[in-house]
């Protein structure tokens, strides 16, 4: 599944307006900014569609993954948007890291811990604000929440960045092909130090 997707999940109290453009995108936030209302919503969407008071549009089918379902969803569903909110113990094992790798599908993953077991986008980590309208404290009136980037990229895209060349103290130089800029300063840190030896 590859494209950038529009997600808006509301009610008459709440609306989330989401973008995914990759296989994994994190929200992160303070307590009460919204993300576990998000994941209820979208819960209640899906057991009953009709009568929840919900209304989802997207362009691919959105489900929340739990303890109890990940493991049956992720086989069974083809090209489908996965939500998962913090607290689900399987977002920490290499089992559903290997699923995540090898899967057709978007995840957007509710989580304030850290996620090394999978590889993800620093520029897919947003975070979920609420609307000026809103005021200090959520009310009946309705919140537009909206997702905002948590780190920006200084060099723009690095996948549009040319190829850099590395000269080291042995005057060798080293082209340096589609590499991160943090691959590139490991190794440059690497090489010099194997000078000292």
């Amino acid at each position: 599944m590859v494209g950038r997707y529009d997600i808006e999940l509301y009610n008459n109290k709440v609306h989330y307006h989401l973008n995914v453009k990759r296989n994994i995108t994190v929200l992160r936030g303070d307590s009460a900014s919204g993300k576990s209302e998000l994941i209820r919503l979208l819960s209640a969407y899906n057991a009953n569609p009709e009568s929840s008071g919900i209304t989802l549009i997207s362009e691919k089918a959105c489900s929340v993954l739990t303890e109890e379902n990940w493991k049956l969803f992720i086989e069974s569903y083809k090209e489908r948007i996965f939500f998962i909110d913090e607290g689900n113990t399987f977002l920490a094992t290499e089992e559903f890291a290997k699923a995540v790798k090898t899967a057709d599908h978007y995840f957007v993953i509710i989580s304030r811990e850290r996620l090394p077991q999978l590889s993800y986008s620093i520029e897919e980590i947003y975070g979920l604000r609420e609307g000026d309208e809103a005021g200090k404290y959520r009310n009946a009136t309705r919140i537009y929440n909206e997702m905002y980037q948590l780190y920006n990229n200084q060099f723009g895209n690095v996948a549009e960045l040319e190829p850099i060349t590395i000269i080291p103290y042995s005057r060798q130089r080293v082209v340096w092909e589609g590499a991160d800029l943090r691959s590139c300063s490991e190794w440059y840190h690497n090489a010099i130090n194997k000078g000292d030896e």
